[in-house]
């Protein structure tokens, strides 16, 4: 594979945000009356779609889940951001995969408005062209479109484009539109999920996706 582009996910995968997304949907969850998971009980919503899982909260209510999202983010967007952590060894995974002279994007179902802030605020955004996420009013959330809407945006090649992420949605976005990947093993996707969604390759620390992109067997 003659590897341009690296395509990562942000939660999960650059950052853990456990204390502020779970943090946020308990906020949310409280403000409408219902039970509140631990944040333990709520690591499954770490990176899906957060509509999605306020539909699986609330019994698939479109209209409770559309409420739980704007409770969400008012906690969320002044306090959660922020209650969030680097990996250790993502500056340098990012550091040398630039210096292979590669492009490097963030590719989030999060609100781009949230990912550009946590990007500039953990002193990673020098290292991305751009950091592309979903829009608050909910376009480009699935991760299929959102990589699609990037490949044409930013006039990627495929056969050259690697997706990097935690998550099936990873997996699956990537591979509907041709792109090899590499799950994370650290994040919130175990390994079960990455290989039934047919992870190309399978890494467990920062420190293993550098050689798992340069080697030449990548």
């Amino acid at each position: 594979m003659n590897l341009k582009t690296c395509l990562f996910d942000l939660d999960g995968t650059l950052t853990d945000p456990k204390a502020g997304i779970t943090g946020s949907i308990q906020y949310a969850l409280e403000k409408l009356g219902q039970h509140v998971p631990s944040k333990d009980e709520l690591e499954s919503a770490i990176g899906p779609p957060l509509h999605e899982t306020f539909l699986q909260q609330l019994n698939n209510d479109p209209d409770a889940a559309a409420q739980g999202v704007k409770y969400y983010r008012e906690r969320f967007g002044t306090i959660g951001l922020f209650e969030n952590e680097i990996y250790p060894g993502i500056h340098d995974c990012l550091s040398k995969i630039k210096e292979a002279g590669i492009k490097l994007y963030v590719a989030t179902s999060k609100p781009h408005f949230y990912a550009k802030q946590i990007a500039e605020h953990f002193k990673f955004d020098h290292f991305f062209n751009h950091v592309h996420g979903s829009e608050m009013t909910g376009e480009r959330q699935d991760k299929g479109e959102l990589i699609k809407y990037i490949i044409e945006t930013e006039s990627l090649e495929a056969e050259s484009t690697i997706m990097i992420g935690d998550r099936k949605h990873d997996i699956i976005g990537a591979k509907k539109n041709n792109l090899r990947t590499i799950g994370v093993t650290y994040g919130y996707g175990s390994r079960e999920e990455l290989t039934i969604a047919e992870a190309d390759e399978l890494v467990e620390t920062p420190e293993g996706i550098t050689p798992a992109l340069l080697t030449p067997s990548s």
